[in-house]
């Protein structure tokens, strides 16, 4: 499970105890209410059908799709439809695609979502196999999802803007400086990225498919549904925001 309120709580206490930027910031802000997804193949499911439209689009479509194919959309019953009926529910091509490419590693039982590796980037090369999902969302799925502590999104640029703000640097850090910044954080950075402030618009990092802001809004429908700071961005951005 995701990061309980009390992880969350340890892992900012200790990054604010290195660095008075944070402690500062928190001050300001407080603490962020714990986000919690459950593991497996709907929640990544969930991820692609909600990519590049609105949440309550998203809901529709999950809607017409357990309709057609049962409660929880089994991988096997998705992989026996044909394009035309899961088009009809609202499915493009490309995302077909996408799901099918989950399906089939799940159903052949190459993708054991319960049993990741425990290391963090033996993960994430595990879940990018998955056609439609990138490194931020895989790294998105192991925090809220598998409550993993040290996930750090450099590439983020809602955390490089963070950054910027927050330690008051003359610029933006690209995603080396970001990982840089952030290594004395260690083992604790999944909580420093953790909080979402809805509201503050941003931007996907470049090397993530478009559209997973709105995915990632979907899985977590009691986000508000205007425009919003996407779900990585670290608790550092939240804080700032309170300023603006």
């Amino acid at each position: 499970m995701g990061l309980s309120a009390d992880a969350l709580k340890r892992g900012l206490d200790a990054i604010a105890a290195k660095e008075p930027a944070i402690a500062r910031a928190l001050e300001a802000a407080g603490y962020p209410e714990p986000r919690i997804r459950p593991t497996g193949y709907a929640t990544l499911l969930r991820t692609i059908v909600g990519q590049q439209v609105s949440v309550a689009a998203a809901s529709a479509v999950w809607a017409r799709l357990e309709t057609l194919l049962g409660p929880g959309i089994a991988p096997e019953a998705l992989l026996a439809a044909d394009f035309e009926a899961l088009r009809a529910c609202g499915l493009s091509r490309q995302k077909q695609g996408y799901a099918r490419s989950l399906c089939e590693l799940v159903s052949a039982g190459t993708l054991d979502l319960e049993n990741l590796p425990g290391d963090d980037e033996e993960a994430i090369a595990q879940l990018v196999r998955i056609k439609g999902i990138g490194r931020w969302s895989a790294e998105v799925y192991l925090l809220f999802a598998e409550g993993r502590t040290d996930i750090w999104p450099a590439g983020d640029l809602a955390v490089q803007a963070g950054l910027h703000k927050i330690l008051g640097l003359d610029e933006r850090p690209g995603e080396k400086a970001a990982r840089d910044l952030a290594e004395g954080w260690r083992p604790h950075r999944g909580a420093a990225r953790r909080r979402s402030s809805p509201g503050t618009a941003t931007t996907t990092p470049r090397s993530e498919s478009a559209g997973v802001q709105g995915a990632m809004a979907f899985m977590n429908p009691a986000m508000s549904t205007s425009r919003r700071l996407r779900p990585s961005a670290s608790c550092v951005v939240s804080v700032i925001s309170t300023r603006l």
